[in-house]
């Protein structure tokens, strides 16, 4: 579990990869940061209920 924040580190990291190999400016692909964050936040929100939930 502690190792959740990781995930949007390394889904940037790839976003930003896919930018680079394409030739795309950051700024056309600022959009897809923000859903990589925003999902990825949910996601990390959503276990941890989960966690306290059942323990």
């Amino acid at each position: 579990m502690t190792r959740l924040f990781l995930l949007p580190l390394l889904l940037c990291l790839l976003w930003s990869m896919f930018l680079y190999f394409r030739r795309i400016p950051l700024t056309e692909g600022k959009q897809g940061y923000v859903y990589i964050l925003s999902g990825s936040g949910i996601l990390i929100a959503l276990l941890s209920l989960l966690l306290w939930l059942t323990h």
